[in-house]
């Protein structure tokens, strides 16, 4: 399903811990490392997208998640050509996301790279908000730019209210 503008609406997903480390995934068989992402499905919402994405990558159920954000518009990057399937060119872009921000609320345990029939991942870590962008495949990195830049008032604000809910401290 491409827009009129030849972009396939697709979802990203910014998974951090209790310390605000994010998820970090690596490709089966590739040395990349990235985010999980994945296509809108027809009658989809973004939301409904991030949750099937969520749990088809990396395993993880709504319940084991806390949204603490998402990006007001959508992202767009265009992939080379080199990288379009013959059969999508001179009709294929790129991709045009909406990125999510989770706060994992389960244990590091939940993550199931093995969750679907075709896996994404063969490794995962937790990595420093701030994620190096030359380790982010060139054509992605200013999209990923975006998204964590605007996704970080969210891990202030989430911050901000755990330490000052008194329910929230003591269960620390």
């Amino acid at each position: 399903m491409l827009d009129r503008d030849g972009y396939r609406p697709n979802v990203g997903i910014v998974l951090c811990n209790a310390r605000n480390e994010v998820f970090w995934g690596k490709r089966i068989k590739e040395h990349s490392w990235q985010f999980p992402q994945g296509g809108i499905k027809h009658g989809e919402t973004p939301e409904q997208a991030m949750f099937r994405e969520l749990e088809e990558e990396v395993g993880l159920k709504a319940h084991h998640v806390k949204i603490l954000g998402r990006t007001r518009n959508w992202l767009r990057y265009e992939v080379p050509a080199q990288w379009i399937r013959r059969e999508w060119r001179g009709s294929y872009r790129g991709q045009k996301q909406i990125w999510f921000l989770l706060r994992l609320v389960a244990r590091d345990s939940d993550v199931s790279l093995r969750a679907s029939e075709h896996p994404e991942f063969d490794a995962w870590r937790w990595h420093e908000y701030w994620i190096p962008l030359e380790t982010v495949i060139e054509f992605k990195r200013e999209v990923y730019a975006q998204a964590l830049n605007e996704l970080a008032r969210y891990l202030n604000r989430d911050s901000i209210h755990s330490r000052h809910d008194p329910a929230l401290r003591s269960v620390r």
